[in-house]
């Protein structure tokens, strides 16, 4: 009886092993916002340069729909033909890809 008790408490111990790997690695993480602003700046530099930046490193949820994400918030400013322009966008916290831009 030994033996079996044995087995089953190890064959237990598998599965909530097994279970808690599952559940830490559907846990999305945070791309870094650091990362999403540089690569904004880098997409606006290639038309010309840049006076500021900035982003939100807290999220926002943001609903399109049906779907509902959480993103960071950012803006970019530039002048342009002696015009001060304004740009904020919003980028999505788990890709990192930018979801709008809109000029202010």
């Amino acid at each position: 009886m030994k033996n079996r008790d044995l087995l089953v408490g190890f064959a237990a111990g598998v599965a909530a092993t097994y279970i808690i790997r599952e559940v830490y690695d559907r846990k999305a993480t945070l791309y870094p916002a650091d990362d999403v602003l540089k690569s904004v700046k880098t997409a606006f530099k290639e038309e010309g340069p840049i006076d500021g930046s900035w982003i939100f490193m807290k999220t926002e949820p943001y609903k399109q729909h049906a779907v509902t994400t959480e993103v960071y918030k950012g803006g970019i400013t530039r002048h342009r033909e002696d015009e001060l322009e304004q740009f904020e966008f919003l980028a999505d916290a788990y890709t990192g890809a930018v979801l709008e831009v809109n000029k202010v």
